[in-house]
């Protein structure tokens, strides 16, 4: 927001925002595939040794395992719906000050 309380949208950092949102969402789901494959119940099953022979610690910790990869799942498309709503705002931004500045007479530029 500009001194004269003028609100200003800077669409480099919109786009830049948009991206880092998708980067964390990228890379939540990259650890996320990973701490399913290590800690999965064929994972645990296999290679837990002596603490599978407990039924209820196995079922227990896959029990948990399970409700973490959820809880991760939320957060990944929070993120995801997150940077998709940015790169609308963005475009909706840019559609309108195309649109406006065609009003006062300036002629659409040539790289959009």
């Amino acid at each position: 927001m500009a001194d004269d309380g003028t609100a200003y949208y800077e669409p480099g950092a919109g786009r830049s925002l948009a991206r880092k949102f998708e980067m964390q969402a990228y890379d939540l789901r990259a650890y996320l595939k990973k701490f399913e494959e290590e800690t999965g119940e064929k994972a645990i099953t296999d290679g837990f040794g002596i603490l599978t022979e407990s039924a209820e610690v196995t079922s227990a910790y896959i029990s948990y395992s399970n409700d973490v990869v959820s809880a991760m799942k939320v957060v990944h498309e929070h993120l995801e719906g997150i940077a998709d709503t940015r790169r609308k705002v963005n475009k909706d931004t840019e559609v309108t000050d195309d649109e406006l500045a065609a009003l006062f007479g300036k002629q659409p530029d040539s790289d959009r």
